[in-house]
């Protein structure tokens, strides 16, 4: 392997999904069973902190009223309600239901954002923003792969 594509492959795995995994959570599941129930696309998103391209989530356009919740183990997480077109391509919500998400500290790629994952499962949902619109000033801008809508 190369110098330089070992540094980057090193630097890559000790980002934040390290974190992710070392916190004990309601419900936990071993990496073999993540993989099993979970796309590799899913598994990239919510368990290695991975993000999907822009644009690519057909949730980003769903303003049904309802429900969002955890792919990974139907938590209810967003309400409609609080969902907005924030013009980045994906879904955006300015605030979570009660107790529902839980944030970290995340200095990957660089730079210093806010983790936004499932507080019972740990499933990584994408980042929290202060662009956001009134009456949180908050942009939860969010994987559709971690999200389940269940119309109301």
């Amino acid at each position: 392997m190369h110098r330089r594509n070992f540094l980057f492959a090193s630097l890559a795995a000790s980002v934040a999904p390290m974190a992710l995994r070392a916190q004990s959570y309601e419900v936990s599941r071993s990496e073999a069973e993540w993989r099993a129930m979970l796309t590799p696309a899913e598994f990239n998103v919510m368990r290695d902190q991975g993000t999907e391209r822009a644009g690519s989530s057909p949730l980003d356009k769903v303003y049904a009223e309802g429900t969002y919740h955890c792919r990974g183990c139907d938590l209810a997480l967003y309400p409609s309600s609080t969902k907005y077109d924030s013009g980045t391509g994906w879904p955006s919500f300015y605030a979570a239901l009660p107790d529902a998400v839980g944030t970290a500290v995340d200095k990957s790629l660089f730079q210093t954002r806010t983790e936004v994952h499932c507080r019972r499962c740990g499933s990584h949902l994408g980042h929290i923003f202060s662009d956001g619109p009134a009456p949180t000033g908050q942009r939860h801008c969010l994987n559709g792969v971690s999200l389940v809508f269940r119309a109301a």
